[in-house]
């Protein structure tokens, strides 16, 4: 960046810091929304509400199957990115 385009868009500086913090926390949250790992845990967690009667057969089938396809879903983007 030059001097003078530095100069002229020093004005707006705060907020490109806000777009670079807003972009941040949108790729730490992508990474968390498809990390295996994560969806793992959420799924010990869901079976132990169940098995503690905390969430009804129902509640876990549903959110189990919401889980299942974000884990199957992220399984697969892996797996197209390992080919390129």
């Amino acid at each position: 960046m030059g001097l003078i385009t530095g100069l002229l868009t020093l004005p707006i500086a705060p907020v490109r810091g806000v777009v670079w913090v807003a972009e941040k926390l949108n790729d730490a949250a992508e990474r968390e929304l498809h990390d295996p790992a994560v969806l793992r845990a959420q799924l010990a967690v869901l079976n132990q509400e169940l098995e503690s009667g905390d969430i009804t057969p129902e509640e876990f089938e549903r959110e189990e199957e919401r889980l299942l396809e974000r884990l199957y879903a992220a399984r697969v983007s892996s797996r197209q990115i390992d080919r390129r």
